[in-house]
């Protein structure tokens, strides 16, 4: 018996009844107007059905799922940009990261007592 394909809020937002596969999962690929084909290359376990179910839910909440997913995108970059302020990658060649990280496994080493284990 094939069970009915519809979406259901298990406190993730809506997602489809058949897999925890979300609306919002979805949206970026009907942003870009991909095919059902290229969803489920990305996606293999979704069924041609479920990506219908999803595409029919987005079409008629289109504005207001862009939109969220705006959001997302605009909350996911600050949070980049915020990791990237605190935790700057060195501009450096690999032999200078090598040392840096030497440096600091040796001065954790020292600070718990270990001692040179070389």
């Amino acid at each position: 018996m094939i069970a009915e394909i519809t979406l259901a809020d298990r406190g993730r937002g809506l997602q489809l009844s058949t897999s925890r596969i979300t609306v919002a999962d979805l949206v970026p690929y009907f942003k870009d107007n991909c095919s059902y084909d290229e969803i489920t290359r990305w996606i293999p376990s979704l069924t041609p059905a479920e990506i219908a179910v999803v595409e029919a839910y987005y079409l008629e909440h289109k504005e207001e799922l862009d939109e969220e997913d705006r959001k997302l995108i605009e909350y996911r970059e600050e949070q980049a940009r915020l990791q990237a302020k605190r935790f700057p990658i060195p501009d450096e060649t690999r032999e200078e990261k090598i040392a840096r990280f030497r440096k600091l496994i040796q001065a954790r080493q020292e600070k718990n007592g270990e001692g040179n284990s070389r």
